[in-house]
């Protein structure tokens, strides 16, 4: 089995974890591979070094230290390359990792394949400037479209199959997955959604209405986004919470089911709703 380790290894604590996760592998008959850039590090006895580029075609299994954040990076080169990728929680929430930082022993698992693979839906984001793809992007959990750098509401037009969906003003419009459906869409007021769900969910931010409620459409839908700025502001698109991508004046951004799906690796019985107890609800207490 060989297992590509990914995280910021110049964090104490990450390295930590990842020499811990590495010896564990490397014991079960694991091959581990991490980026030429720890060459140097403590991990050199443990593992192979590949080039950044490499190591994602080189491994069986994906396996992220780190937070939701670095799991959903890893999860969507994994499932561009059709693998799989099992998170370790090193950050704050960890809500898409399979196991927590002193869970370790769980690691065994994976070298006699006694684990479970949930897939997830990722969508895309088209930006379409004079009729030419300017921008493909692909979410796992969400595309939110917002105001740039004043505090002004924009108006946003959702179009399906050129019939209306939504029309508001408001801050911006987060479209997400049902993996996405617990993090900003929730913050913002959206329902949750269990994961094996084949939909969208799109919610408004700070819409400039008494009457407002989230939309779920089918993940079969083409959804197409017209955001319309005064002349001082500007629109921007932000994938996964990734750098935002400005929106010009015109475009118009598809948003659809993505060819790609995320696999993520299961070790532990625990369901969605379990989980959603624990990180979620019970954390607030």
């Amino acid at each position: 089995m060989n297992i590509s380790l990914f995280g910021n290894l110049n964090s104490d604590e990450i390295s930590a974890i990842a020499h811990a996760a590495a010896e564990i592998l490397k014991k079960s008959g694991c091959k581990v591979f991490l980026s030429d850039e720890y060459k140097d590090s403590a991990l050199r006895n443990l593992a192979e070094f590949l080039p950044d580029d490499a190591l994602m075609a080189k491994c069986d299994i994906a396996l992220v230290v780190g937070g939701d954040g670095s799991t959903m990076k890893t999860a969507k080169n994994a499932a561009i390359c059709g693998k799989s990728v099992l998170g370790i929680n090193a950050g704050r929430l960890g809500f898409l990792s399979g196991i927590e930082k002193n869970e370790l022993n769980l690691l065994e698992k994976l070298a006699f394949g006694d684990y479970k693979t949930d897939e997830r839906i990722m969508l895309k984001a088209q930006i379409i400037e004079n009729g030419e793809t300017a921008g493909d992007y692909h979410c796992l959990n969400d595309a939110v479209f917002s105001r740039g750098d004043l505090a002004r509401l924009i108006d946003i037009d959702i179009t399906g199959e050129g019939r209306d969906v939504l029309n508001v003003r408001a801050d911006g419009v987060i479209i997400s997955t049902p993996t996405g459906s617990t993090a900003y869409s929730l913050a913002a007021g959206g329902p949750v959604l269990s994961p094996e769900l084949d939909c969208f969910v799109i919610t408004a931010i700070c819409p400039h209405s008494l009457m407002d409620r989230s939309i779920v459409v089918s993940s079969s839908s083409v959804l197409c986004v017209e955001l319309k700025s005064d002349i001082n502001n500007n629109s921007i698109l932000t994938c996964d919470g990734e750098a935002p991508v400005n929106i010009s004046a015109g475009s118009k951004i598809k948003v659809s089911l993505s060819e790609y799906k995320a696999r993520l690796i299961r070790l532990k019985p625990d369901n969605f709703y379990e989980i959603m107890k624990k990180k979620i609800i019970e954390r607030r207490f």
